[in-house]
């Protein structure tokens, strides 16, 4: 036993919710957002501005053309299981194996392809690690262990986590459809919560493939945890904090929510009142790219992903309903209440009921 958690250490391998909870999803997102996100981004500039180099095919692949922004889109599953290797520290060997485990499972896994990734380039990553260096053929037993290995488990398991997920979010989905008062403040607040925890609520919305009335939700529920925090502590952050917080992210707060909770009461009512808002009221619908649903306003993403939606949903979208509209008056309102005007007007509301019973003092947001 000591002998295998010395080898463990050595290899620094490390079985903990932290290391596969936070830093491999978070990792994750990050490559979701820098291939799908950034190829949906592109993809939709091209059309609505009329881009020619934008619009114009680059490539084809198995008789399919692919723009620039669909490439990257392509292009997702190697760049989520090469952030997810990053995250645990993968040698070079192993980390440069794990694009073809991403296209494995992105291929396999279909809509739940993310949630397959994060598992098989987790344990393709984990075996290539305990390999690695260990024989005078390196060059050879790490990348082939990594990809057997990988490839094996995606082979595996992402058909069936493929598919538990996609049912899984369709069930979110008609269940928002059918009681959009309690499901809109079950996701609003659930999503919003998991924005500012340590972990990647758009790699969740990702992986249950959230859009329609349920990702509608959860984008209210993003912008109260974002926006919330950023108006209702700009008296300590100012300027700075209003930014960061606002167009960043809201886990910023995390270390001050550790040492007072009660902070985080005004932006997490904020989400139930704003979240069945959006699908009672404004009908809001988030039909762009899934892991839109989970971006809140950081970089206007969760924002661009309703426009987006409206003008040109994504294959997940039109699967499950969604057509392209012009948006009116009404849709706007609705999108900029929900994103910005409301979370800026009820947090600091009640943020401050929750000040003259001293629940919250000066100091208790300051970053």
């Amino acid at each position: 036993m000591e002998q295998a958690k010395a080898f463990l250490k050595r290899k620094n391998i490390v079985f903990s919710a932290k290391r596969y909870g936070i830093d491999a999803l978070g990792a994750m997102a990050q490559g979701l957002f820098c291939s799908l996100l950034i190829g949906t981004i592109l993809n939709t500039i091209g059309a609505q501005f009329g881009i020619g180099f934008l619009n114009t095919p680059v490539i084809e692949i198995n008789g399919t053309a692919y723009t620039v922004g669909g490439l990257a889109s392509f292009m997702s599953g190697p760049a989520m299981a090469v952030a997810i290797g990053y995250a645990l520290q993968a040698p070079p060997l192993v980390l440069f194996s794990l694009p073809t485990v991403g296209y494995a499972c992105n291929a396999l896994g279909k809509a739940g392809g993310p949630l397959a990734v994060l598992f098989a380039a987790i344990i393709a990553a984990e075996c290539g690690k305990a390999v690695s260096k260990e024989t005078k053929v390196d060059i050879l037993a790490t990348p082939i262990t990594t990809t057997l290995i990988g490839i094996g488990a995606a082979w595996v398991i992402a058909p069936p986590i493929g598919g538990a997920a996609s049912a899984f979010g369709r069930l979110i989905m008609e269940a928002t459809n059918l009681q959009p008062l309690w499901m809109g403040i079950l996701v609003s607040v659930l999503v919003g919560v998991a924005l500012t925890l340590p972990i990647s609520s758009a790699a969740i919305c990702s992986v249950l493939g959230l859009t329609g009335l349920a990702g509608g939700a959860a984008v209210a529920g993003c912008c109260a945890q974002m926006v919330g925090f950023a108006v209702m502590s700009f008296r300590e952050n100012g300027w700075g904090g209003l930014v960061s917080q606002g167009l960043g992210t809201s886990m910023l707060q995390m270390p001050n929510i550790v040492k007072n909770p009660r902070i985080w009461i005004a932006p997490t009512l904020a989400s139930a009142i704003t979240g069945p808002i959006a699908t009672c009221l404004f009908r809001l619908e988030m039909n762009g790219a899934a892991i839109n649903s989970g971006m809140g306003t950081c970089g206007l993403c969760g924002q661009l992903g309703v426009w987006t939606g409206w003008v040109s949903p994504s294959e997940q979208a039109i699967a499950n309903g969604a057509a392209a509209i012009v948006p009116g008056a009404f849709d706007w309102a609705g999108l900029i209440l929900i994103s910005f005007i409301l979370p800026a007007v009820l947090c600091p509301l009640i943020n401050g009921f929750c000040r003259r019973m001293g629940w919250v003092k000066d100091g208790d947001l300051t970053l």
